[in-house]
């Protein structure tokens, strides 16, 4: 047998045992109930805020249009959460904040890992003087508290929901670099790369075809992990002026401008903060599922 075919053979196996290694990790993360019930929660928070015009009657309100006529109402038929300092539906603009607080999360998970994982796996492969320069860069990033670099980058870019979303991910990227090129490190020495290399594959398409698709498993468990804490800084940064403005809504400016009247009227603040308490929570709780499902000691365990 040449060592083209052994190529093949070494890579159709691998492609066999990931998709088997999938249906393992489903079937473990189905018996989990706390998986379950977190994937639900998350669940409907997404689609209450893509339907958030048709889930409230109040959906100008829920935009950011005033109503002051009905200001500090408190939960009640007509408002079922209320209504803040302008009169608006609280319950509404729960709803539409739902849509910034939730797209914040998912773009700087998206957005940190499209930088890291090809930096990592870069660094990884080629080792060097190319790893060494890359993870030195890493290492600056990682050497400021995230939300204080974060904070620091919004306010240098301007308050907006754009520029808190670059903010954010510029903090989190490093993590990622770091866990790909952990990972390649191990990988790039197996058999089946030094087969491809030997064959004449180009470097970007061991990278692409063989690499990446075997660090997908540890950086699904990292992403899972890390929206709710992308969540939760957003919140944070929306809540010291740096994030959306106003008047579109967000659960981190909402929690900004109700505490003030917390005490009195707890409904304004109170819904935002525990929709992203039960929101961080879900993630939080799907991420240590994903984590157990796809380690086999614990996998066994759960079975």
């Amino acid at each position: 047998m040449d060592l083209a075919t052994e190529w093949s053979d070494t890579r159709t196996a691998r492609s066999t045992a990931r998709f088997q290694e999938l249906g393992l990790m489903l079937r473990a993360f189905r018996r989990d109930p706390l998986a379950v019930i977190s994937l639900v929660v998350i669940v409907f928070f997404i689609l209450a805020a893509i339907f958030a015009p048709w889930l409230t009657p109040y959906p100008e309100q829920g935009r950011g249009e005033p109503n002051i006529l009905e200001k500090f109402q408190p939960p009640g038929r007509t408002h079922p959460l209320g209504t803040d300092y302008l009169g608006r539906d609280v319950w509404a603009r729960l709803l539409f904040g739902g849509r910034s607080s939730l797209s914040i999360g998912f773009l700087v998970v998206f957005v940190a890992s499209a930088i890291g994982i090809p930096l990592g796996a870069v660094a990884g492969y080629y080792g060097g003087w190319i790893d060494d320069v890359l993870m030195r860069i890493t290492d600056v990033f990682l050497a400021f508290p995230p939300l204080l670099l974060a904070i620091a980058i919004a306010a240098a870019l301007g308050a907006s929901f754009v520029n808190a979303m670059i903010a954010i991910a510029f903090t989190w990227w490093p993590w990622y670099a770091r866990l790909v090129r952990a990972q390649t490190l191990s990988l790039r020495e197996e058999y089946f790369i030094e087969a491809a290399r030997s064959i004449g594959v180009s470097d970007a398409n061991i990278m692409a075809r063989h690499i990446l698709p075997n660090v997908l498993t540890p950086v699904l468990v990292q992403v899972t992990m890390d929206i709710g804490s992308a969540i939760l800084t957003g919140a944070a940064v929306s809540f010291i002026g740096l994030g959306i403005q106003p008047p579109a809504p967000d659960w981190g400016m909402m929690i900004s401008s109700g505490r003030i009247y917390f005490i009195e009227r707890p409904w304004f603040a109170g819904s935002a903060g525990a929709a992203i308490f039960l929101v961080t929570l879900a993630f939080n709780l799907l991420g240590d599922a994903v984590r157990d499902a796809a380690d086999p000691r614990t996998r066994r365990a759960v079975a």
